[in-house]
Protein backbone atom coordinates (compact mmCIF):
# COMPACT_ATOMS: atom_id res chain seq x y z
CA UNK A 1 0.00 0.00 0.00
CA UNK A 2 1.50 3.03 -0.73
CA UNK A 3 1.62 5.94 1.63
CA UNK A 4 -1.50 7.77 -0.14
CA UNK A 5 -3.65 4.70 0.15
CA UNK A 6 -2.62 4.43 3.61
CA UNK A 7 -3.42 8.11 4.62
CA UNK A 8 -6.86 8.29 2.60
CA UNK A 9 -7.92 4.58 4.56
CA UNK A 10 -6.62 6.44 7.95
CA UNK A 11 -8.90 9.38 7.39
CA UNK A 12 -12.36 7.52 5.63
CA UNK A 13 -11.75 4.89 8.88
CA UNK A 14 -11.63 7.58 11.18
CA UNK A 15 -14.87 9.41 9.73
CA UNK A 16 -17.75 9.12 12.47
CA UNK A 17 -20.96 7.15 11.75
CA UNK A 18 -23.33 10.38 10.74
CA UNK A 19 -20.65 12.61 9.25
CA UNK A 20 -19.70 12.66 5.31
CA UNK A 21 -16.74 14.27 3.47
CA UNK A 22 -16.31 15.00 0.04
CA UNK A 23 -13.90 13.38 -1.97
CA UNK A 24 -11.59 16.35 -2.17
CA UNK A 25 -11.95 16.75 1.60
CA UNK A 26 -10.33 13.37 2.25
CA UNK A 27 -7.70 14.02 -0.06
CA UNK A 28 -7.29 17.29 2.29
CA UNK A 29 -7.26 15.72 5.21
CA UNK A 30 -4.71 12.67 3.80
CA UNK A 31 -2.29 15.42 3.35
CA UNK A 32 -2.74 15.03 -0.62
CA UNK A 33 -5.46 18.08 -1.71
CA UNK A 34 -6.19 18.02 -5.50
CA UNK A 35 -6.25 14.47 -5.25
CA UNK A 36 -10.15 13.91 -5.52
CA UNK A 37 -10.61 11.57 -8.01
CA UNK A 38 -7.61 9.03 -6.84
CA UNK A 39 -9.86 8.98 -3.67
CA UNK A 40 -12.98 7.28 -5.31
CA UNK A 41 -9.94 4.92 -6.58
CA UNK A 42 -8.58 4.16 -3.56
CA UNK A 43 -12.14 3.55 -2.06
CA UNK A 44 -13.18 1.13 -4.77
CA UNK A 45 -10.93 -1.52 -4.30
CA UNK A 46 -10.73 -1.15 -0.44
CA UNK A 47 -12.84 -3.37 1.95
CA UNK A 48 -14.35 -3.04 4.75
CA UNK A 49 -14.08 0.94 4.69
CA UNK A 50 -17.25 3.16 5.31
CA UNK A 51 -17.11 4.29 1.87
CA UNK A 52 -20.45 5.59 2.21
CA UNK A 53 -19.18 8.37 4.39
CA UNK A 54 -17.56 10.19 1.13
CA UNK A 55 -19.82 12.28 -1.67
CA UNK A 56 -19.01 14.16 -4.01
CA UNK A 57 -18.24 18.11 -3.54
CA UNK A 58 -21.82 18.82 -5.16
CA UNK A 59 -23.20 16.34 -2.41
CA UNK A 60 -23.91 13.33 -5.07
CA UNK A 61 -23.83 9.47 -4.24
CA UNK A 62 -21.84 7.04 -5.87
CA UNK A 63 -22.93 6.49 -9.97
CA UNK A 64 -24.44 2.65 -9.67
CA UNK A 65 -24.27 2.40 -6.03
CA UNK A 66 -26.98 4.87 -5.20
CA UNK A 67 -29.23 2.85 -3.41
CA UNK A 68 -27.06 1.00 -1.16
CA UNK A 69 -25.21 4.38 -0.51
CA UNK A 70 -28.63 5.94 0.47
CA UNK A 71 -29.40 3.02 2.35
CA UNK A 72 -25.95 3.58 4.30
CA UNK A 73 -26.20 7.11 5.07
CA UNK A 74 -29.86 6.89 6.05
CA UNK A 75 -29.17 3.87 8.69
CA UNK A 76 -26.28 6.78 10.18
CA UNK A 77 -29.24 8.97 10.49
CA UNK A 78 -28.33 11.30 7.07
CA UNK A 79 -30.59 12.51 5.22
CA UNK A 80 -30.67 12.01 1.55
CA UNK A 81 -32.87 13.74 -0.86
CA UNK A 82 -35.27 12.85 -3.41
CA UNK A 83 -32.47 13.99 -5.64
CA UNK A 84 -30.00 11.41 -4.29
CA UNK A 85 -27.83 14.05 -2.72
CA UNK A 86 -26.75 14.12 0.73
CA UNK A 87 -28.59 16.76 2.57
CA UNK A 88 -26.60 19.66 4.49
CA UNK A 89 -27.67 20.73 8.47
CA UNK A 90 -28.85 24.12 9.17
CA UNK A 91 -28.83 26.02 5.35
CA UNK A 92 -29.41 25.10 1.97
CA UNK A 93 -29.98 21.61 1.07
CA UNK A 94 -27.51 19.55 -0.55
CA UNK A 95 -23.70 20.49 -0.89
CA UNK A 96 -22.67 23.58 -2.35
CA UNK A 97 -19.81 23.46 -4.83
CA UNK A 98 -16.96 25.13 -3.62
CA UNK A 99 -18.25 25.67 0.45
CA UNK A 100 -15.36 23.83 1.71
CA UNK A 101 -14.23 23.96 5.08
CA UNK A 102 -10.47 24.05 5.73
CA UNK A 103 -8.35 22.88 8.45
CA UNK A 104 -9.39 20.52 11.15
CA UNK A 105 -12.93 21.59 11.13
CA UNK A 106 -13.27 20.34 7.35
CA UNK A 107 -16.07 17.34 8.90
CA UNK A 108 -19.79 18.66 8.19
CA UNK A 109 -22.64 17.07 10.56
CA UNK A 110 -25.11 15.90 7.77
CA UNK A 111 -29.03 16.37 8.63
CA UNK A 112 -30.79 13.23 10.16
Amino acid sequence: MTPFQRSVVAVVAAIPPGEVLTYGEVAAEAGFPGAARAVGTVLAGSDGLPWWRVVTASGRLVPGLEHDHARHLRAEGVRVGDDGTAQRVGGVDGVTPGDHLSGPTMRRRLQP
